[in-house]
C-alpha cells in the first residue's frame, strides 16, 4: 500500500491535518472490498477526490467509473438516468437507453448529493444494494449489475431521517464505512500551503508572476471563517492573482477580497427545534387559518357577553385574558377606557319597522308597462309603410317579409290606409 504522502501527490491532495489523513487512509483500506462508502461533509471540501481514490485502489479499476450529481437531475427523469428505461416507456422515449447501474457493470458509480434523491428512487436504488437487481423505467424484465457504489452527501443524514425526507434502512445500507471530512476552518495549518498551490496554478495559468503573502495576510487568511471551504478559498485566489498589480499582499490588501467577517460566522441556534414549526408553506397556512378561526370564536364568545345585560365593566374583568389575547397587552394598556356594551332592547324591532316609513326622500320611479309584441308588430309595419310611401313591395323589403306576407298583416290589422301595390 502507498503512503498517504504518495496519495496525496497523485490525487494532487495538499494538507497536513491529521483528520484529512485519516479520511485518506480509510479510503484506501476499504478500497480493496466492496464495502458501500459513504463521504460527509460540508460543501467544497473536496468529496470527489475519495470515490476516485477508492476506485484506483480496487480491483475495479479498469472498468468504468460513473460520478452523478443526483441533485443536478430532475426529479422525473432521474429514475431513467440511474436504471434506463424501455422504448416508449414514456413521451418522449423513442428508445431503448441503458442506465448508469447497466453502463458501470463492473465498476463504480460515485452518487454525488445523494442525500437530494427522491424516496421513490431511493426504494430502487435499497434494491441494487442488497440483491444487485434492478428494473428498467417501463420493463419487467430484472436485469443483474455488480457495480460499487460510493455515495456522498452534505446534507446531515440524522436530520433528513427524521424529517422523513430519506430512508433510514438506504442511510445504514450506504454507510457501511462512512468516511468524514473536516471543514477549512478546521485545517488552518493548511489555508496558506492551499492559497500558495492556487495561486501558483494560476500564475502559470495567466502567464503572471505568482502572488505572495507576507506573515499579517497570512495570520488573516487563516483566522478567516471559510463557509465556502476549499471552493471559496480557490476562486478567492484567483480573483487577487487577476485583479491585483502588486504581487507581494499585505492583510489590508486580502481584507478588500474577503466577504465581512462578521456576516461569514455561522449562526448559533439555542436550543432544538419546536414542535410548533413546520416544514412546508402548506402547513403554515393551516396554522394561519386554524389561529384566525380561534380568534374569530373568541371574538364571538366576548361579544356575546356584551349583549347580555351585564356592564362593560364586568365583561371586561372577566374577560380579562381573553382581550389580552385578541387585541394585545399594549393595545388595551394604551386604551384603558371601558367597552361600550350595545343594549339590545325590546324596542329595536320597532324602530325597525318604524324605520321602515321613513324613506321620503326616495324617488319612486315609475315604469312604463313594455309594449305587446302586437302592438310592436303593427308599429313597425306603419313605420316601414311610413317610409315607403305606402308602396308595399319596398316596405315588405324593408321588414325581411314577402308582399302576399305584408299584404296579408295590412287586411289582418285593417291597414289599408295610405298602402300601395
Amino acid at each position: 500500500m502507498e503512503s498517504i504522502q504518495a496519495i496525496k501527490q497523485r490525487f494532487g491532495i495538499i494538507g497536513m491535518n491529521p483528520l484529512l489523513n485519516r479520511a485518506l487512509e480509510k479510503a484506501v483500506r476499504v478500497a480493496t472490498t466492496d464495502i458501500s462508502v459513504l463521504v460527509t461533509g460540508e460543501s467544497g471540501v473536496g468529496k470527489e477526490n475519495i470515490p476516485k481514490i477508492i476506485h484506483q485502489y480496487s480491483h475495479r479499476k479498469h472498468a468504468k467509473y460513473i460520478a452523478v450529481n443526483c441533485g443536478a437531475i430532475p426529479e422525473g427523469t432521474i429514475d431513467s438516468e440511474l436504471f434506463g428505461h424501455e422504448k416508449g416507456a414514456f413521451t418522449g422515449a423513442t428508445n431503448t437507453r441503458s442506465g448508469y447501474f447497466e453502463v458501470a457493470d463492473g465498476g463504480t458509480v460515485f452518487l454525488d448529493e445523494v442525500g437530494e434523491l427522491p424516496l421513490a428512487t431511493q426504494v430502487r436504488l435499497l434494491r441494487v444494494l442488497e440483491t444487485g437487481e434492478f428494473l428498467k423505467v417501463g420493463s419487467s424484465k430484472t436485469q443483474k449489475t455488480n457495480v460499487r457504489i460510493v455515495a456522498a452527501t452534505n446534507v446531515k443524514m440524522r436530520d433528513a431521517i427524521q424529517k422523513g425526507k430519506f430512508r433510514e434502512d438506504l442511510y445504514y445500507r450506504l454507510s457501511t464505512v462512512e468516511i468524514n471530512l473536516p471543514p477549512l476552518r478546521d485545517r488552518k495549518e493548511d489555508i496558506p500551503l492551499l492559497f500558495r498551490k492556487f495561486a501558483s496554478d494560476f500564475a502559470q495559468k495567466y502567464h503572471m508572476p505568482t502572488v505572495r503573502l507576507n506573515e499579517d495576510a497570512q495570520m488573516t487568511l487563516s483566522q478567516y471563517n471559510w463557509n465556502g471551504n476549499i471552493r471559496q478559498l480557490r476562486n478567492v485566489a484567483e480573483q487577487i492573482s487577476v485583479l491585483e498589480k502588486e504581487r507581494e499582499l499585505n492583510s489590508q490588501i486580502l481584507r478588500a477580497y474577503l466577504p465581512d467577517m462578521g456576516a461569514q460566522l455561522p449562526v448559533v441556534r439555542s436550543g432544538e427545534k419546536e414542535s410548533g414549526d413546520f416544514a412546508s408553506e402548506r402547513e403554515i397556512l393551516y396554522k394561519v387559518l386554524f389561529d384566525m378561526k380561534n380568534d374569530l370564536n373568541d371574538l364571538k364568545k366576548l361579544t356575546l357577553e356584551l349583549m347580555k345585560q351585564e356592564t362593560s365593566e364586568d365583561v371586561q374583568e372577566k374577560n380579562q385574558g381573553l382581550i389580552n389575547k385578541i387585541y394585545g397587552k399594549e393595545s388595551v394598556e394604551e386604551n384603558p377606557q371601558p367597552l361600550k356594551a350595545l343594549q339590545l332592547e325590546n324596542q329595536f324591532q320597532e324602530r325597525v319597522i318604524e324605520s321602515e316609513d321613513s324613506y321620503d326622500y326616495a324617488e319612486t320611479i315609475t315604469e312604463e308597462e313594455p309594449l305587446s309584441l302586437l302592438q310592436k308588430e303593427i308599429e313597425m309595419i306603419k313605420r316601414a309603410l311610413e317610409r315607403s310611401q305606402g308602396k308595399r313591395k319596398l316596405a315588405a323589403e324593408e321588414l325581411g317579409i314577402s308582399e302576399r306576407t305584408l299584404y296579408r298583416k295590412i287586411k289582418q290589422y285593417d291597414l289599408n290606409e295610405g298602402s300601395e301595390d
